[in-house]
């Protein structure tokens, strides 16, 4: 019986978790109670081992991609993890398992000219406080590295402009400073000398004004993911999304020697093995460059 499973206490149990991440790994543990019912188990405490590396294998021979079988992995890991905590099963059918090796999708990094197209407005009939917000949006994005979930809760005063830093709330609600390049201080400054102005312009129909947020839309409220989207969109040369300018940040500080570790720190990973795809990206880059540029390629 699917009531056995207690998927939905196993999602409300994720307090910290982002809705995006709660529904995708109710979806992942729903699909794998489905398939597995049609193996007559119908509790969680009869999944073996063998059972999980069953269902692995089913999702790669089905041509899932790569990123998407090791999440579903996730999803299963942590749902078993529960019930350990929980004391509802004595052992993990999850411990051992791994996802089939492979090279998987590497990071997308901007080129200069997309890069530049984004931080520049070619289109004059955007006002100019709508510019200079979306210049001084955009640098943060790749000048700090950040998810567009952290530079949408960027508040005024969690930019220190004494050290160039700026504070931000990452996944699981957990803070990290993190350095603010020059030309994103500056875009920054310019765009404070328009903001107060547009909040006190702003027509609000019972809503209240964000009085503390950075980056406000023309009404005043605090500018969404998808107004972050949406933005990107209207500068872009070709389609792209705003977790690119985070890639492209990773890759160059890679490029340039930075540290991984460091380069993890900056990113606010909690596996490292997650910055590693960058080394690859880097390396492929490096390639790439050598084959194009040395006599002898």
């Amino acid at each position: 019986m699917a009531t056995a499973w207690k998927i939905d206490e196993f999602i409300g149990s994720m307090t910290a978790a982002s809705i995006n991440t709660t529904s995708a790994y109710a979806s992942d543990v729903k699909q794998f109670e489905e398939w597995i019912s049609r193996l007559k188990i119908d509790t969680p405490q009869l999944v073996t081992r063998d059972l999980v590396r069953q269902y692995i294998s089913f999702l790669t021979t089905s041509q899932k991609a790569k990123r998407s079988v090791t999440r579903k992995l996730a999803a299963i890991r942590r749902y078993f993890a529960w019930h350990i905590r929980n004391g509802t099963l004595k052992t993990d059918p999850t411990t051992g398992v791994r996802t089939p090796s492979g090279t998987g999708r590497l990071p997308k990094v901007l080129t200069k000219e997309q890069l530049n197209a984004l931080l520049s407005c070619s289109n004059a009939d955007v006002p100019e406080w709508k510019s200079s917000r979306d210049t001084a949006l955009i640098e943060m994005l790749y000048g700090s590295g950040l998810r567009v979930s952290e530079v949408c809760s960027i508040d005024i005063d969690s930019i220190n402009d004494r050290n160039n830093t700026v504070i931000v709330m990452g996944k699981g609600s957990k803070q990290r400073q993190v350095p603010v390049s020059e030309p994103s201080v500056l875009a920054v400054k310019h765009w404070l000398k328009f903001r107060n102005a547009v909040v006190s312009n702003a027509v609000v129909s019972n809503e209240t004004r964000d009085s503390t947020a950075l980056f406000l839309n023309a009404r005043g409220h605090r500018l969404a993911p998808r107004d972050v989207r949406r933005i990107i969109d209207q500068r872009a040369l070709t389609p792209t999304h705003p977790h690119a300018l985070r890639h492209t940040y990773a890759t160059h500080l890679l490029d340039n020697g930075a540290d991984l570790r460091a380069v993890q720190e900056l990113l606010g990973h909690s596996d490292v093995a997650t910055t590693q795809r960058y080394t690859q990206v880097s390396k492929e880059r490096l390639k790439s460059a050598y084959g194009a540029s040395h006599p002898r390629a």
